[in-house]
C-alpha cells in the first residue's frame, strides 16, 4: 500500500464518496479512505470507529480493505456486518463509538458503491461527513499524511439491539395488514427480525438480500418501482404498504387504495403528530417540498423552515435549531427522538404506530392533505462547468425583475398559479427541475415560464 493516493475526483460527491467498481472505484481507494478518514477521526479527539455495508457483491472486499486502512491508522474498530445504513448509525450510539461508516451503494445502479461517513456529535467538528470534509479527505490521501498506530478490529453483533429499539417505537392500538417491499436491499434480514415480532399481519416482497436487484430497482421515489407494492396492497387488502430503498434510509409507501404517499405528505402525517407534543417546534422540509405541507405545518402550530436539498445539509440543519422532526421529497425522514438520523425502517415503525392509534387509515390521512397538481422531477443535462453558472443567471434576472424568488437552494419561483424551481444537481451534469399548481392550466404556464427563462440562458428542453 503506497503512502500517497489520487482518488478519481469522479467518486467525490457532494454527500459521499461513490463510484463504479473496478472502473473508478477499487480496494486501494478504500484501504486509502480507512487511512484518510481514520487519520480524521483520530484528529478530531476520537479512537473508535464502526464500519458495516450492504448487500451488494464488491461490498464485502471493500469493507475488508476498509477496514485494514482504519485500522492502520491506530483505531479500534468494531464490525457490525451486512445490514442497512441505519443500523450502522444506532450502532455508532449504542455502542459509544466515535465515528462510522458504511459501504453502500445506496439506490445506485448495482454495478456502483460507495461510502456514507459521520463523526460523533461529541467530537470537534462532528456530524455528518460531506461537501469540504470530503476534499480534506481526498487532500490528506493526496498528501499521505496518515496517523499511524496499531489498531484493531473486532466483530459485533448489534442486530438484535437494533431491533430491539425499533420495536420500542411501535405504539399502534390495532393490529395492521401491511406489506412491506425489500427490494432485495440491505434492510432484508432486519426486516423478517422485525416484522416477525410486529403485532398485524405483514407481507414482505423480495426479503432476501441480493445485490443485483434482480425485481425491481430499489428506489422508492421512482413511481415504476412502486408497482410491485401497489399490486401487492391491492391484492391482499393491506391497510398500507412501505418500500425501503437499497441501504434502507429512504422511505416509500402506499396506502390503502394502492396509492403513492409522497414525500412530503408522510412528512404533513407525521409533523401532525409531533406537534400534538410538541407545539410551537420547527419542521423542517427541503426545497421540493409542496407548499401544501409547509402551511400544513402552520395550521397545527408549527414553524415550517425551507431549507436546502441533500440528507447530509438536512441533518446540519437540524441539529443546528434543534428541530424534532425534517425530512425531504426523496423519502429521507430525520427525527429527533432518533439522533437526527434517516432510518426507513424506524419511519415505517412510526408510520403504522400513528396509523394503529388513530382509528384512520392512511387513505383517510392522504385524503385529508390539499389536492395539487405537481409534475415529476424533471432532469435537464447540461454540462457540468455551466449548471451552477445557469441558475446563477436565472436568479439574478428573476431578483431584478421583482419576481417572488426563494434563493436557499437554486431557485422557487411563487406565482399566483404555484410555484416553479430549478437548482443543480449536486451529484449529475444536470439541473432538477420541478412545478406545482392548483391545476392542469397553472401548472402549463409554470413549466412555460421554465422553459422560457432556461432558453434565455441558451438551455432548450422538451
Amino acid at each position: 500500500m503506497s503512502e500517497k493516493h489520487i482518488f478519481d475526483p469522479v467518486i467525490l460527491r457532494e454527500y459521499d464518496i461513490r463510484g463504479i467498481v473496478d472502473e473508478n472505484l477499487k480496494t486501494q481507494d478504500a484501504a486509502a479512505l480507512g487511512r484518510a478518514f481514520g487519520t480524521m477521526t483520530i484528529r478530531s479527539g476520537g479512537k473508535s470507529i464502526v464500519v458495516g455495508y450492504d448487500g451488494r457483491v464488491h461490498s464485502p472486499e471493500l469493507e475488508k480493505s476498509l477496514v485494514d486502512g482504519l485500522v492502520s491508522t491506530g483505531l479500534q474498530v468494531k464490525r457490525i456486518g451486512l445490514g442497512p445504513t441505519p443500523m450502522m448509525y444506532f450502532s455508532v450510539v449504542d455502542l459509544g463509538a466515535d465515528a462510522g461508516i458504511m459501504v453502500t451503494g445506496s439506490h445506485n445502479p448495482p454495478d456502483q458503491n460507495g461510502f456514507k461517513m459521520l463523526l460523533g456529535k461529541h467530537l470537534k467538528d462532528g456530524g455528518p461527513v460531506y461537501g469540504e470534509r470530503i476534499k480534506k479527505l481526498a487532500e490528506t490521501a493526496a498528501a499521505g499524511d496518515f496517523e499511524r498506530g496499531a489498531g484493531r478490529a473486532d466483530f459485533v453483533d448489534v442486530r438484535e439491539a437494533y431491533v430491539e429499539r425499533l420495536l420500542k417505537e411501535y405504539r399502534g392500538a390495532r393490529p395492521l395488514k401491511a406489506v412491506w417491499d425489500n427490494g432485495n436491499g440491505a434492510g432484508g434480514e432486519i426486516l423478517q427480525k422485525l416484522t416477525g415480532r410486529l403485532p398485524g399481519r405483514h407481507i414482505l416482497l423480495y426479503p432476501e438480500i441480493n445485490g443485483r436487484f434482480p425485481n425491481h430497482h430499489p428506489d422508492p421515489s421512482v413511481p415504476a418501482n412502486m408497482k410491485d407494492l401497489q399490486e401487492a396492497v391491492l391484492r391482499e387488502g393491506a391497510d398500507l404498504g412501505v418500500a425501503l430503498d437499497g441501504d434502507a434510509d429512504r422511505i416509500g409507501a402506499v396506502d390503502g387504495k394502492g396509492r403513492i404517499v409522497a414525500g412530503d405528505q408522510l412528512i404533513a402525517i407525521y409533523a401532525a403528530e409531533i406537534l400534538k407534543e410538541k407545539p410551537g417546534s420547527t419542521i423542517i422540509a427541503d426545497v421540493k417540498a409542496s407548499q401544501a405541507l409547509f402551511d400544513h405545518i402552520a395550521a397545527h402550530g408549527g414553524k415550517p423552515l425551507m431549507w436546502k436539498t441533500g440528507n447530509t445539509l438536512i441533518k446540519a440543519k437540524m441539529a443546528e435549531i434543534n428541530a424534532p422532526l425534517a425530512g425531504e421529497m426523496s423519502g429521507h425522514v430525520f427525527f429527533g427522538d432518533n439522533h437526527n438520523f434517516d432510518d426507513a425502517i424506524y419511519a415505517a415503525v412510526k408510520l403504522l404506530s400513528i396509523v394503529g392509534m388513530s382509528g384512520r387509515s392512511l387513505a383517510d390521512f392522504r385524503d385529508g392533505l390539499p389536492s395539487l397538481v405537481t409534475s415529476p422531477e424533471m432532469l435537464v443535462r447540461v454540462d457540468e462547468a455551466r449548471k451552477f453558472a445557469i441558475v446563477d443567471e436565472i436568479r439574478s434576472r428573476l431578483q431584478k425583475a421583482g419576481a417572488d424568488v426563494v434563493t436557499i437552494d437554486g431557485v422557487r419561483v411563487t406565482t399566483p398559479d404555484g410555484w416553479w424551481l430549478l437548482r443543480a444537481s449536486n451529484t449529475q451534469a444536470a439541473l432538477s427541475a420541478r412545478a406545482e399548481a392548483r391545476d392542469d392550466e397553472g401548472l402549463a404556464r409554470l413549466k412555460a415560464a421554465l422553459a422560457e427563462q432556461l432558453a434565455v440562458s441558451g438551455v432548450t428542453i422538451g
